[in-house]
């Protein structure tokens, strides 16, 4: 369990494709602090174990298993020795809960639309799948590659935020560009309530 809010950006350092996995390995300075093998950290807003560790101090690489669906299903896919991508550890009882509950698993891929500053902040739209726009909701949370943010205007296909400035210098956000994808996990609460509210229906 995660809170959405990020740590940091992590760069990626090696990405090797196998047979049934893809080693990830992404070079962390804040979040390798302390972390253990068997780990989970928030890559991107996905849920990864940590498989093995390298280097000590500031300059530490974790190394993760993704599953071929995983890749497939998530922007991790797109990344490239070099880029960006968010990270958070899991969260620990008694830790403070600034985002919302956020889970690491991704509902689906999201396409930036619009993505420009105003003023000092950043207007960001994004187009979302119709399994995602069931539970967005005007002032509701989202989670955008792992990243807590509060749903701004409900669009027409999609759904829009504003990124202040410490989210836009801290996150990965800062190297997207219009058409990247992003990915989106959709407010936990909201998908029992739909749940609950489903199986009530059919009593």
């Amino acid at each position: 369990m995660f809170s959405g809010i990020v740590e940091e950006a992590g760069t990626v350092a090696r990405i090797e494709p196998g047979e049934r996995s893809i080693r990830l390995a992404v070079r962390a300075r804040r979040v390798g602090r302390g972390l253990k093998l068997g780990a989970s950290v928030a890559v991107n807003g996905c849920c990864l174990t940590v498989v093995k560790l390298s280097g000590r101090g500031s300059q530490r690489v974790l190394e993760f298993d993704l599953l071929q669906e995983t890749w497939r299903l998530t922007n991790l896919q797109f990344t490239r020795v070099g880029s960006l991508v968010n990270l958070e550890r899991s969260l620990r009882v008694g830790g403070e809960l600034g985002g919302h509950f956020v889970t690491g698993h991704i509902d689906g891929l999201g396409r930036i639309t619009r993505w420009e500053r105003v003023g000092r902040d950043h207007v960001l739209d994004i187009a979302a799948p119709r399994p995602v726009m069931r539970f967005i909701i005007y002032k509701g949370s989202i989670a955008v590659d792992g990243i807590s943010l509060t749903v701004a205007e409900v669009l027409r296909g999609g759904f829009r935020v504003w990124i202040i400035p410490h989210t836009y210098e801290v996150t990965a956000l800062r190297e997207r560009r219009v058409g990247d994808a992003v990915n989106l996990e959709a407010d936990l609460l909201g998908k029992y309530v739909a749940k609950l509210l489903g199986s009530t229906a059919r009593l």
